[in-house]
């Protein structure tokens, strides 16, 4: 017998939270123009399961960047957290297990109440998954007589070999440059991965990437008290997974769960180093693809040999690649805001809207969410924000996909540029990366056990013991065999016939192996 483990998922749940709560300008701050950006995350807490339910606990955390009214020093910002305890109705029996749960902000937005006031707003998803290990036993052989015949039939089969949750630690010094001033208060940072590739080598994997970095600070230089430096971090690393080989193929997601920006002195004691901090959390998935020969059918000329069959479902896999598209759109600045002078940063975020089934592929759309910062040509608002959202249609081609399939796409972007047109108008360039898993649903009759009985003898006294036999259309010599109390030795033996190929048309002799029986 042969064990073959697949993941199944067990049970899924996505729950909506809309949060909000009024947060005062600290004292020290000044008052409220204009709001710049908003940057948000959501960090979750604790996770207890209770009385057949979950409970998830956790925090937005929110950094407001805004103008006040101040010449010399307008740029400011704002830090808090609005706190969430939800409760998560789980199907009976997934509790006790380890539960994957996703958290995205979808959206985070604020609304000034007054000059020393405002509303922030947020909705996340609570995306939660409980995936078990499900075994198929099928029989590969069997302990039997001699004058027991058998034939085995090859199938395809995806394993998966491993299963685990694992991190990736990305730690850099980043040194400013001598023609930047020194920092005094940092206003806000941006921090993500980009073209993140993950190979299996023997008993690990090898990830790299880049990691865009961005920050926007005070400096203690009256005349020129705002600053902003942008860089890219390159990372590679090797992550240890026992049992996993290069021939084999991996499904390894990652999403950023930690990132730490701080401003520490250098060795002339100047505020001028960047530490930066990102933790990835990896969910590792690693799949073989096996032929294993299975016991198709059996029998034996002396005995009734009945077979107990069983339906095995596993999966196949059709298709993991990652499939590019290149998308581009314009934005122009609202009537209401400052011209564009330069860019500072531009980020994005893929979100998908909806995924359909067609003929052999899947059609995907969605929109590219892009955030960019720009210094303005008006001096007392030396910085804003402009929003857009770029729409996509790219289809991906799946051989073989349909409604029964199991697909997962995780969409990213690799690449982004923000061209200034002229003081009003940007153009977006971006690489969108689809990466696409998909299986097929297959269910296979399977040999379990077999029941052994003595033959019919009256039965077997009607068959003739020698029979002149015209093969038919589809026939093979296993069948005629089986039907004729035979084996397919004894019918080549007694026929001259050194392949097991037979055509339609052919005449042969059978003899009946049990012939002792009168």
């Amino acid at each position: 017998m042969k064990n073959i483990y697949m993941n199944k998922l067990k049970c899924k749940s996505n729950l909506q939270l809309t949060l909000d709560d009024d947060f005062n300008v600290p004292d020290i701050k000044p008052d409220i123009e204009i709001i710049i950006k908003e940057q948000g995350n959501v960090i979750i807490e604790d996770i207890k399961s209770m009385n057949g339910k979950l409970s998830v606990k956790g925090v937005v955390a929110f950094n407001i960047l805004y103008l006040s009214e101040e010449e010399k020093n307008p740029i400011h910002n704002i830090t808090g957290t609005i706190p969430f305890d939800e409760i998560i109705n789980v199907k009976e029996g997934c509790i006790s297990d380890d539960p994957l749960i996703k958290c995205t902000l979808n959206d985070l937005s604020t609304t000034l109440i007054n000059s020393r006031k405002m509303r922030v707003n947020a909705i996340i998803n609570l995306d939660l998954s409980v995936e078990e290990i499900a075994d198929q036993e099928i029989a590969i052989g069997m302990e039997i007589e001699d004058d027991v015949q058998f034939i085995n039939k090859r199938i395809e089969i995806t394993e998966l070999i491993i299963n685990k949750k694992d991190t990736y630690r990305i730690k850099e010094d980043l040194q400013i440059p001598t023609s930047k001033e020194n920092v005094f208060e940092l206003l806000y940072s941006e921090i993500s991965a980009n073209a993140v590739d993950i190979r299996l080598l023997e008993d690990k994997f090898s990830i790299k990437g880049e990691i865009p970095v961005f920050i926007i600070y005070k400096s203690d230089n009256e005349e020129s008290p705002l600053n902003y430096y942008e860089t890219v971090v390159s990372f590679s690393g090797i992550v240890e997974c026992a049992g996993c080989n290069e021939e084999m193929i991996e499904d390894i997601s990652w999403i950023i769960t930690s990132k730490l920006v701080n401003i520490r002195e250098d060795l002339d004691g100047e505020d001028r180093v960047i530490d930066i901090e990102v933790i990835m959390g990896l969910n590792v998935k690693v799949y073989e693809v096996e032929e294993p020969e299975i016991l198709h059918d059996i029998y034996c000329p002396d005995k009734e040999i009945i077979p107990i069959y069983r339906e095995a479902n596993y999966e196949n896999i059709i298709i993991k690649n990652n499939s590019k598209h290149r998308v581009n759109d314009r934005i122009k600045v609202p009537s209401k805001q400052p011209s564009i002078l330069q860019i500072c940063n531009a980020n994005s975020e893929v979100k998908i809207d909806d995924i359909s089934i067609g003929d052999n592929e899947l059609t995907v759309e969605g929109v590219i969410d892009v955030s960019i910062l720009y210094v303005s040509e008006d001096d007392s608002k030396p910085i804003n924000s402009l929003q857009g959202m770029v729409p996509f249609t790219q289809s991906v081609e799946v051989k073989g996909i349909n409604e029964d399939s199991k697909y997962d796409i995780r969409p990213s972007v690799d690449q982004l540029s923000v061209i200034v047109m002229d003081s009003d108008e940007v153009e977006i360039k971006a690489i969108i990366n689809l990466n696409t898993i998909a299986f097929e649903n297959v269910k296979e009759l399977v040999i379990t056990d077999v029941e052994i009985n003595e033959l019919d003898v009256k039965k077997l006294q009607a068959i003739p013991g020698l029979v002149a036999y015209v093969v038919k259309e589809n026939d093979s010599l296993w069948d005629i065999a089986k039907n004729n109390y035979t084996t397919i030795d004894l019918i080549k033996e007694l026929n001259n016939i050194e392949e097991d190929n037979i055509s339609a048309g052919d005449k042969i002799l059978i003899m009946k192996k049990t012939l002792t029986i009168a």
